[in-house]
């Protein structure tokens, strides 16, 4: 009868062969969403610089229109749809510019800024909103901060506390 060690050694190979596999396709992944990351920024860039030149002022316009960037999407009253677009935060770039749940997000945390509070968790926010901290919707917020730390917009001071990012402290996006 075998040894249970050597079975263990037989099987560990095989366990370090799938391990280093699957970290392989980990890195190939990563590498292609970083690669569609960047076209999709540039999109998002190509239609901020149209609506620039297409907006009010046109071409001769020396300041940015403040809400360039999701002019196209739709109304911005109601909830965000999944997969909306978080422009990366500008000088210059209004908060109009982002779907009302994000905006909500900014609000709540300018509303603390101004008071001298400090960061926000997620769990927070969603008393803040009135929404039952449940697991499935304090991640949901989550996930909608995250995206908001990863566009500029907030940043995050320690694991799950949330401030506004230095310079986006105003609904219009003035510094």
């Amino acid at each position: 009868m075998p040894s249970v060690s050597g079975l263990l050694e037989e099987r560990e190979p095989a366990a370090r062969r799938r391990v280093e596999g699957l970290r392989e396709e980990a890195d190939r992944v990563q590498a292609e969403l970083g690669v569609a990351e960047q076209d999709w920024n540039e999109w998002v860039i190509a239609r901020s610089r149209v609506g620039e030149v297409l907006g009010p002022g046109g071409a001769g316009s020396a300041a940015p229109d403040s809400t360039v960037g999701l002019r196209e999407t739709g109304p911005q009253s109601g909830p965000a749809k999944p997969k909306s677009v978080v422009p990366v935060w500008r000088e210059g770039l209004a908060w109009s510019a982002l779907p009302v749940d994000y905006q909500r997000i900014l609000r709540v945390l300018a509303d603390r800024h101004r008071l001298g509070q400090g960061p926000l968790t997620c769990q927070d926010m969603a008393a803040a909103f009135g929404i039952d901290p449940v697991p499935a919707k304090v991640e949901t917020l989550r996930s909608k901060a995250k995206r908001l730390v990863a566009r500029g917009w907030l940043t995050e001071t320690t694991p799950g506390q949330f401030t506004l990012m230095p310079g986006a402290s105003g609904p219009v996006g003035a510094s």
